[in-house]
């Protein structure tokens, strides 16, 4: 999934990120372009939001941005995004202009998407898929089990394509066993999240519960890349035995479709807007040093994939080539498990 290179590179950022914070460098930048969505999805509720759309020109302010490098890796969702009235010319921007970028779809329109990545070049195509086909429907409100099998079918020799498997309250551990499955049958990548409560998406259902947790994990996920630790600690997290600072903050940022620019997708907290400031006075500015610093050392409040899988891989290599005791001197206070003599690495087999 990732190369040697990416974790130099993400490491050196993470340094300079932290040595230089009015000049900092975004690893990746996730934009929620559009609200507009066909899916029902019962994890998340931007469908029932008005419609709403950030344009061609306010995308291209945000990827010239001087926090924007050509490594960071800009990410185009939605709601769904090909149903972005302007989604042609925006991918066509990025692809002669920013070509280190994304494309994150439900999968509900299989003849757009095929279309899109094979005009418009994205590096990547991630496909959201919560289950069987009994399953898919009951978390995501319509059936879009097939299309998915036929978009993956379509472009697998193509684009490398990442199955978005999310365990919600409306699934089991018995769909993340089939959507891995399903993965393997075809060769491609899968990433794995687990339900959180995140503002934007104005989600309502309470936390999963962590009893019994980690021995209802499927064994097969030990064939994927950098998902049981993610998962595994989940239960050490929501029991309150593992306390990780959020560094992720300082280098990962999301972009909502009205130009909300929030710290992070779990808190209410906003840097600044697009429509109002541009996004280096706003990331880089002295009020979201200050934010961002506050929180770094504060919160440890959710275990969203797109935020704790970064700090998760950034410790686990350090870990590599460096005692604990000077990981911390410079990184702070971290502890995996309830047994601060026992590593994270009892997890990772």
């Amino acid at each position: 999934m990732y190369k040697f290179s990416d974790y130099i590179h993400n490491g050196l950022l993470f340094l300079n990120n932290q040595l230089r914070p009015r000049h900092k460098k975004l690893s990746q930048l996730m934009i929620y372009a559009t609200t507009i969505c066909q899916s029902r999805c019962r994890h998340c509720s931007i469908w029932q939001k008005p419609h709403e759309s950030l344009s061609l020109d306010e995308i291209k302010a945000i990827v010239n941005s001087k926090c924007v490098t050509k490594k960071t890796v800009v990410g185009l969702e939605g709601g769904e995004f090909v149903l972005h009235p302007q989604y042609r010319e925006i991918m066509e921007w990025l692809r002669d202009n920013h070509p280190y970028y994304t494309l994150l779809s439900n999968g509900l329109a299989p003849a757009k998407v095929i279309d899109a990545v094979r005009q418009y070049k994205p590096v990547r195509l991630y496909l959201s898929f919560d289950g069987d086909k009994e399953s898919y429907p009951n978390v995501r409100g319509v059936d879009g089990h097939d299309k998915v099998i036929s978009i993956i079918e379509e472009l697998k020799d193509e684009i490398p394509i990442s199955l978005m498997f999310c365990l919600t309250p409306w699934n089991t551990f018995k769909d993340m066993e089939y959507v891995i499955d399903v993965a393997k049958k075809y060769n491609i990548d899968v990433r794995i999240g687990i339900y959180g409560t995140m503002d934007f998406f104005d989600t309502k259902a309470e936390l999963i519960e962590a009893e019994d947790f980690k021995s209802s994990i499927p064994a097969n996920i030990h064939d994927t890349e950098e998902n049981f630790d993610f998962v595994a600690l989940y239960d050490e997290w929501r029991n309150g035995r593992l306390k990780l600072r959020c560094q992720s903050i300082f280098s990962s940022l999301v972009i909502h479709s009205n130009g909300d620019v929030p710290i992070c997708q779990n808190l209410g907290v906003n840097l600044g807007n697009t429509k109002e400031n541009s996004l280096d006075e706003i990331f880089n500015g002295k009020a979201a040093k200050k934010l961002q610093c506050e929180y770094s050392h504060k919160c440890n409040g959710c275990w969203i994939n797109f935020h704790r899988k970064y700090d998760i891989i950034l410790l686990r290599n350090y870990e590599k080539l460096l005692p604990k005791r000077v990981i911390e001197w410079f990184y702070g206070p971290y502890q995996w498990t309830s047994d601060r003599k026992v590593t994270y690495k009892r997890f990772f087999k």
